[in-house]
């Protein structure tokens, strides 16, 4: 089945990929393949409510992100540029 996507936000996308055994719908986040261009999945997501959070908070997307992308981080200011 073509997943139906639901958001973009590069490089990941949120789908919905059918429904389950269990009769639930089927979440997941998929991210773009450096390589080869095209959507895989990275993340299966438990329910809708871990998808709505994802989508609604980028960092937890990549806190998601099996590829350690930095995420939660606060800039810290190098002394050189308090003057």
């Amino acid at each position: 089945m073509k997943p139906t996507v639901l958001l973009e936000r590069f490089p990941y996308r949120y789908v919905q990929s059918g429904i389950l055994d269990n009769g639930t719908p089927d979440y997941r986040i998929q991210k773009v393949d450096s390589y080869s261009g095209k959507y895989k999945d990275m993340y299966l997501c438990d329910n809708v409510m871990q998808l709505d959070t994802a989508m609604e908070d980028f960092e937890y997307t990549k806190w998601l992100d099996p590829a350690g992308v930095p995420c939660y981080r606060k800039d810290i200011a190098s002394p050189a540029n308090h003057q």
